[in-house]
């Protein structure tokens, strides 16, 4: 049989695999394989139906993105202000080597990576509105004992559990976004999400520069009240997520009954296979582990996140480096942030459109190639300085690119979510060797920092997704040329349909 393609990029939403109410309490549990809801637009014309999808296209995009961007923002501003505080005289205060200080660096991510896997586990078994404010109250919580320590013991302390209450946030909101929008609609709103912490490198900056002038007030120093009052912030907005996130679509209170019906129905009729109810099964970790695209994913994934935390960690005394003094070398750290923040949104909008994600990646990455040659091979502060935008430009693009590339072509509920866990848990689990690679000992310059995160980029961020662009593009001819269709032989349509992205009408985006 012959098979017609089917863009990759219509994978499922994570959604479905839970039961599907509607709008009335057991309204959808039994409908068929592929059938839709009922359709509470029918009757009214195409131009009717397209503007009351785009006015709850803005409702959800209201009531979501912001308190989303939000809380990303302060995630990664509490994950990497420790670069901010050290420039302030934190490793003076403590007594602390720099390798001490690199160790207390790498701690987070370890734990951070370690526990990403339960965390996932708990917000499917418990709701958003409860699982996402509990995490942000606790690691606000850290964050103030970060700044009430006295000692390297009480840095590692508040630095570890940090990390397992941070853990939950990134993979649980991309989670939770796929449950909201359709395929072709989440790229640009992941960008968006994820240009928060491009934002929040700027926002530190300026903040830090800030709080640092606080030194002496209450008998402590600067970098103290960064901790401080940057954890306090982050209680207060967990505090206010209990009211501020929402469940899921079947129980958003802030959506009539109709709309309700409406996002379930808009989300049912974008499931293009495996609409029914999905139970965990072995066979979908072990189709994630044997299959290539995982670790390759892996790999590309590894080249933008080992960089990006590099270069949020180290920002502020690379160009301290440069010669400025540490307010100064706070407040230059915002215009390359600002610039990245803008690029990232912007590719979003033209992958979504496009289709091209590895493309993006391919072209992005290579202004982050020369960013970093230009750090390690320029002499004048200005070129180097000018090296940071580049890096940044080159960077922070890739990381919300590449995560939507992998769940476009990841079919399967399950199996998305496991493959999600090993590319996003190998990408952070190198914050320890980003954490290792900028060492006292090669300041100002840190030339063999930036050597390791040009490597980084070169090989894997964009030797990766070429090599990925063409393996999938090699594998696209061939199941269009049918010569995939002896895969789905004797095997009837669910059987077809459980087959994921092995099935022959999946078409990969490239």
């Amino acid at each position: 049989m012959k098979f017609s393609g089917k863009s990759g990029s219509e994978s499922p939403p994570p959604y479905l695999d839970d039961k599907v109410t509607g709008v009335e309490a057991g309204q959808f549990e039994n409908l068929g394989h592929g059938e839709l809801p009922p359709d509470p637009d029918a009757g009214l014309s195409e131009a009717e139906r397209k503007a009351i999808d785009r006015k709850l296209l803005w409702k959800l995009d209201l009531r979501l993105i912001p308190w989303l961007c939000l809380l990303y923002l302060i995630s990664f501003l509490d994950r990497t202000n420790i670069g901010n505080a050290k420039l302030d005289g934190l490793q003076q205060s403590l007594h602390i080597t720099a390798g001490q200080y690199n160790a207390a660096l790498s701690v987070f991510f370890v734990s951070y990576s370690l526990f990403e896997p339960l965390t996932n586990v708990l917000l499917k078994r418990l709701r958003p509105s409860i699982f996402i404010p509990v995490i942000m109250v606790l690691w606000g919580i850290c964050m103030v004992t970060m700044g009430l320590t006295h000692n390297f013991q009480g840095l590692m302390a508040a630095r570890f559990f940090l990390g397992v209450a941070e853990a939950g946030l990134f993979p649980g909101i991309n989670y939770y976004l796929s449950c909201w929008y359709k395929r072709s609609e989440f790229g640009i709103r992941a960008a968006i999400f994820f240009s928060a912490a491009a934002v929040s490198g700027s926002f530190g900056g300026l903040l830090a520069a800030a709080i640092g002038q606080m030194t002496g007030v209450g008998g402590k120093k600067g970098w103290a009240w960064i901790f401080i009052l940057e954890g306090l912030a982050t209680v207060v907005v967990g505090f206010a997520s209990f009211w501020m996130v929402f469940d899921f679509p079947d129980e958003a209170t802030f959506l009539s009954a109709v709309d309700r019906q409406r996002v379930i129905r808009r989300l049912k009729a974008d499931q293009q296979s495996s609409a029914e109810h999905e139970t965990f099964k072995m066979e979908y970790f072990w189709a994630s582990v044997k299959d290539w695209k995982t670790w390759l994913y892996a790999l590309i994934y590894m080249g933008a996140d080992g960089p990006l935390y590099s270069f949020s960690l180290f920002l502020p005394s690379i160009i301290a480096g440069l010669g400025y003094k540490s307010t100064t070398a706070q407040l230059l750290s915002v215009p390359p942030y600002a610039a990245a923040a803008i690029l990232t949104i912007t590719i979003g909008w033209i992958a979504d459109r496009t289709q091209q994600r590895g493309l993006c990646n391919i072209l992005t990455s290579l202004l982050g190639m020369v960013g970093f040659a230009m750090l390690v091979a320029a002499t004048s502060p200005g070129m180097r300085y000018a090296g940071t935008f580049l890096a940044a430009l080159g960077i922070y693009p890739c990381i919300a690119n590449t995560i939507v590339w992998v769940s476009n072509n990841t079919e399967g509920v399950y199996k998305r979510g496991i493959t999600m866990g090993f590319v996003i848990g190998w990408g952070n689990i190198n914050g320890v060797v980003s954490s290792n690679i900028y060492q006292a000992n090669t300041r100002p310059k840190y030339r063999t920092g930036h050597a390791i995160v040009l490597a980084y980029l070169t090989i894997f961020l964009f030797g990766g997704s070429v090599l990925m662009r063409f393996l999938l593009t090699r594998e696209n001819k061939k199941r269009l040329s049918g010569k995939r269709d002896y895969w789905a032989e004797g095997k009837n349509e669910k059987e077809v349909e459980k087959m994921g992205d092995t099935r022959p009408d999946f078409i990969y985006t490239l």
